[in-house]
Order: structure tokens, then C-alpha cells, then sequence
């Protein structure tokens, strides 16, 4: 059996100290916005375009592109991490699908969430997260350490 792999991305919006996550009810995991990268844009783009429609946030990435003579291209904005995240598991263990995610950083300007989509969870679904408070959840361990590297990078001028 094929494993079918998806290239997604996924936003940390940060905003005074904290970072806005959500239970994902399909997934049964609380995580912050994010989707599957649409044929026509680039990574960088869709997780923006992902944070929007979820929350109504239009944060600024806290990413670099490289300084890189390349005629004929550019650069990208760098992703903080590459991850690669089993969806769905069979009972034998075959993994059937995966999801390749960039996780990138940003900065928001404030917290009010607004979901600009009309399929999306209303703003009582979204819950932001101190350091601290993610340290004492019962959250994935990536999400911990991704979303407080996330709130140091905002709040240290990255």
C-alpha cells in the first residue's frame, strides 16, 4: 500500500507573551492554525492564508529568506521546523497518510479572533497559551516546545 503525504503548514501567532492554539476535533489534538498547502501557493503563503481564515489574524512572519543570488528564483521564508506528522495509522502499522508540515513563526498585533471563514470554529474554540501555562498542559510535547520557542523568538525580537 502507497502512503499518501500532503505538504501542509503551520503558524505559531504570538501575541503579548502567548500563542493561540485549538482542539482539532478530527485529529483530537489541540494545536495552533495551519492547513494543507493549496497548488497554487507557496508554503509560506498558505499558512498565513490559514491563520486568516481561522482566526481573522493577518500576522507578520518572523521568518528569514536567505540572502541568495539565484537568477531566475528566490528565496523563501524559512521555515522553523520540517515535520513529518502520521494521520492516519492502519491497526497493523502500514501508515496510509502523512502530512510533511512547515511550522513557521509570526507576530500578531492583537488577540481578538474573528474567523474569517465561514466553516470555521467560532472564537470560544481558540485559547491562548503562555510559556507557562503550556509547560503545565496536557499538550503534545512538540506543541509545548515548539509554541514556547515560538513565544521566546517573538518576544526576543527574532
Amino acid at each position: 500500500m502507497e502512503t499518501t503525504r500532503h505538504l501542509t503548514s503551520t503558524v505559531y501567532v504570538v501575541n503579548d507573551g502567548a500563542t493561540v492554539l485549538h482542539a482539532h476535533s478530527r485529529l483530537g489534538i489541540t494545536i495552533p492554525p495551519g492547513g494543507h498547502v493549496d497548488r497554487d501557493e507557496l508554503p509560506h503563503e498558505a499558512g498565513l492564508r490559514e491563520v486568516h481564515e481561522e482566526t481573522g489574524l493577518d500576522p507578520d512572519l518572523v521568518a528569514d529568506a536567505p540572502d541568495i543570488d539565484a537568477p531566475g528564483g528566490r528565496a523563501l521564508p524559512q521555515p522553523q521546523y520540517q515535520m513529518l506528522y502520521d494521520v492516519d495509522v492502519h491497526p497493523d502499522g502500514r501508515v496510509a497518510h502523512q502530512h510533511i508540515d512547515l511550522v513557521y513563526f509570526a507576530r500578531a498585533d492583537r488577540r481578538r479572533i474573528e474567523p474569517a471563514g465561514d466553516d470555521e470554529l467560532g472564537p470560544a474554540a481558540w485559547e491562548w497559551y503562555t510559556p507557562d501555562e503550556l509547560r503545565t498542559s496536557d499538550l503534545d510535547a512538540d506543541t509545548v516546545r515548539i509554541g514556547c520557542e515560538a513565544i521566546a523568538a517573538v518576544e526576543n525580537g527574532f
